[in-house]
């Protein structure tokens, strides 16, 4: 018998998977724990549905994805800062600062945990890559200036 998993099931598979099992184990023990619906035309429409749903979404996020590294792509985030002698900062500046700076000056939303610099301790300008989905990266450069 075909069902479509509604939960992931050892050692059968995962949810949203059609596969094939013994009648009866399907009706003695997936369909009275809820673990599987029998596939037929109904629930595989459902089934399809719901992928081209999620693939679609998958689109938008890419979607904005390009467009945020777009924007930010090669450009120069201005940041001010305290210093002591030499340029040597108070402190140094922080992925969060990074963050609500590119949010600031391009309008563009990243996460604290998406961006990887070097540590920032002195005045100087530095490489920074902003991650915004899997393999869609975005290298910008942090200015860091007297304030």
């Amino acid at each position: 018998m075909k069902v479509i998993l509604t939960q992931d099931v050892k050692n059968l598979g995962k949810k949203g998977e059609m596969v094939s099992t013994s009648d009866g184990y399907a009706r003695n023990f997936l369909f009275p724990r809820k673990l599987a619906v029998e596939a037929n035309a109904q629930s595989l429409t459902e089934l399809k549905n719901r992928e081209n749903a999620k693939n679609h979404k998958i689109e938008l996020e890419i979607e904005a994805a390009n467009e945020s590294a777009g924007k930010i792509n090669g450009k120069t985030v201005k940041i001010t800062a305290k210093a002591g002698q030499n340029g040597k900062l108070f402190g140094s500046v922080t992925a969060k600062e990074i963050a609500e700076t590119v949010k600031k000056q391009f309008g563009v939303d990243i996460d604290k945990r998406k961006i990887t610099a070097e540590d920032i301790k002195a005045y100087g300008t530095y490489p920074v890559q902003a991650k915004f989905y899997q393999g869609i990266t975005a290298d910008f450069f942090v200015m860091v200036s007297e304030s």
